[in-house]
């Protein structure tokens, strides 16, 4: 027979035992709780609104008609003015230099920032992109205008053999760094499925359709779309 030390020692270390797993759950519930209320909503963008598309070959719409292209797109959906500032080529440098006058004259109340890809192309080093971006979005930040940023897939042959291309991951450190919100997959997605593509680094008329939808939805749950 067990003794009654025994027996006291037992239940206290199931007692002690079950506190930890209730803290636990705890703790974790409060955890979840926090972050879900740090992910506060944006304010809508009413009918009308001025918004402008930073990019390169992948907002300029390379290889499809300007209307096909998806902040064309976009705009339909919305009812924004959405200007295309893609520029086909463009690295983040070269759309640091561009931005400051597309902000004065279009005056934007959103800016969708997608840059970085012809970076890794051109194999300029991440330290340089990371900074020309974390610049774009201070830029776009004191103009008054709200930032989001756009991921596009890090090169990678065998991600697109095997339809798995996936944001290089130094986009969602920028975004993390600059409080902003990243659209992170959409690109990826649309680059990972050989029917959407018109080349290995360029969607085709389908793939800028889902595009547009896929960003749309995203926008919704930012909050910028009702």
């Amino acid at each position: 027979m067990r003794s009654a030390y025994h027996l006291r020692q037992s239940n206290f270390l199931h007692q002690s035992a079950a506190g930890s797993i209730r803290h636990f759950v705890l703790w974790v519930a409060a955890a979840a709780l926090i972050a879900a209320c740090s992910k506060i909503k944006e304010d809508a963008l009413p009918t009308g609104s001025r918004v402008l598309a930073l990019g390169d070959s992948l907002t300029a719409g390379a290889g499809v008609a300007a209307e096909e292209a998806w902040p064309v797109l976009l705009a339909s959906r919305t009812g924004w003015v959405v200007t295309n500032g893609g520029v086909s080529g463009d690295t983040s440098s070269a759309g640091l230099q561009r931005l400051p006058a597309l902000l004065e004259q279009h005056n934007p109340a959103l800016v969708l920032v997608t840059l970085g890809g012809n970076d890794m192309l051109r194999r300029i080093p991440q330290q340089e992109t990371i900074a020309n971006l974390e610049q774009i979005l201070s830029l776009i930040k004191a103009h008054g205008a709200k930032p989001v940023l756009l991921a596009t897939p890090r090169p990678s042959i065998a991600a697109a053999v095997f339809q798995q291309l996936s944001a290089a991951d130094f986009y969602s450190i920028v975004a993390e760094k600059q409080q902003v919100s990243l659209i992170e997959d959409a690109i990826a997605d649309v680059l990972s499925d050989p029917k959407l593509k018109i080349d290995q680094l360029h969607p085709n008329a389908k793939g800028h359709e889902r595009l547009a939808e896929s960003i749309f939805e995203e926008l919704k749950s930012i909050g910028y779309v009702r």
